[in-house]
C-alpha cells in the first residue's frame, strides 16, 4: 500500500536543499547517528519539513535528512526511521524509501541495531545481511502499488553481492568485526522470549530486529541496489543472563560508533 502523499513532492524538497546529487543513500538505525555527525553536511532538513515524512518517536532516531559528503563521498543520509510498532502503517514506514527512489539514488545502505542469536556474535560486532526471514505481520507491497512497479517481487537476491563485498573490505579497513548472516524481522516492540529465540535459531536466523526488511522490499521494488548492516548490541533473550533494554542497546551502539562510522565511511568512498 502506498502513501496518500506523492513521494516526488518530498524528493523535490530535498533537491532544492542542495546542488549535490548523491547516488548513495543511508538510513541510520538505533545508535548509528555518529555517522551523520561525521558528515560534511551541505544541507540538513528536519523530517517535519518534508511532506509525508513520519516523525520518529524512539530514542536514538533524530528525524533529519542530511545531504553532504562522508569521507569526501556524496551521500544522502536519513538520520532515524519509524517502525511498525510505533503504530504506523507499512506505507508510512517505507515512504522515505519511495522518496529516495524519486530523488534518484541508485543504492541504499540500511542499518539497525539487532540482537545476536548466533553464539559467535558478540556485542559490538556487525552483521552483513546475506538474507532475511520476514515475520512482520504486514507487507508494504500489499494493496495498491505505484504504477509500473512489480508487486510479485523476486527476492532470490535482495542484498547486492557487489555492495556486500565492498562492505567486507570496508570493515577490514575499519578493523570492525563483521559477520555475514540471516536477519529475522519481528514486529516488536517487546523483545523476544527465549522460546522464540530457540525457534528462530532453528529457522536459520543469526540476528533478530524490528526494522529494515520492509525498507529493503520497497527499495528492491524500485530497482535500488540494497545492502544492510546490523550492529549487534545484545545477546538475544535466553542466550545469556543479561536483561534486555533499549537503553543498553543505545549504550552498546555508542561504544561501537567509531568503528561503525569508519566502516560506513569506507563503504561510501568505494560503493560505486
Amino acid at each position: 500500500m502506498t502513501s496518500k502523499v506523492n513521494p516526488k513532492t518530498a524528493a523535490a524538497r530535498l533537491r532544492r536543499a542542495s546542488r549535490l546529487r548523491p547516488r548513495l543513500a543511508i538510513i541510520l538505525g538505533s545508535g548509528f547517528r555518529a555517522v551523520a555527525e561525521a558528515m560534511d553536511a551541505d544541507a540538513a532538513i528536519p523530517y517535519s519539513k518534508l511532506p509525508g515524512f513520519p516523525k520518529p518517536s524512539v530514542a536514538g532516531h533524530r528525524g533529519e535528512a542530511r545531504i553532504g559528503k562522508l569521507g569526501g563521498a556524496p551521500v544522502l543520509v536519513l538520520n532515524g526511521r519509524v517502525h511498525y510498532y510505533e503504530g504506523h502503517s507499512m506505507a508510512t514506514v517505507t515512504f522515505p524509501v519511495r522518496v529516495l527512489a524519486a530523488y534518484g539514488v541508485e543504492s541504499l545502505l540500511l542499518t539497525n541495531a539487532a540482537g545476536g542469536i548466533n553464539p559467535n556474535y558478540r556485542a559490538g560486532d556487525f552483521m552483513l545481511f546475506k538474507d532475511h526471514i520476514n515475520l512482520q505481520p504486514d507487507n508494504p507491497l500489499r494493496g495498491p502499488q505505484p504504477k509500473g512497479l512489480e508487486r510479485f517481487l523476486d527476492l532470490t537476491q535482495v542484498y547486492d553481492p557487489a555492495h556486500s563485498k565492498k562492505l567486507r573490505t570496508a570493515a577490514r579497513a575499519a578493523r570492525a568485526k563483521l559477520h555475514a548472516g540471516t536477519y529475522l524481522a519481528v514486529p516488536g516492540p517487546n523483545y523476544e522470549t527465549p522460546a522464540e529465540i530457540r525457534a528462530f535459531k532453528k529457522l536459520g536466523a543469526d540476528a533478530v530486529g524490528m526494522s529494515t526488511v520492509p525498507e529493503a522490499l520497497v527499495a528492491r521494488q524500485h530497482g535500488l541496489r540494497v545492502a544492510a548492516l546490523s550492529c549487534i548490541t545484545n545477546p538475544a533473550a535466553g542466550t545469556s543472563k543479561q536483561k534486555l533494554s533499549h537503553e543498553d542497546v543505545l549504550t552498546t551502539a555508542a561504544q561501537a560508533a567509531k568503528k561503525a562510522t569508519g566502516l560506513i565511511t569506507n563503504f561510501a568512498q568505494h560503493h560505486d
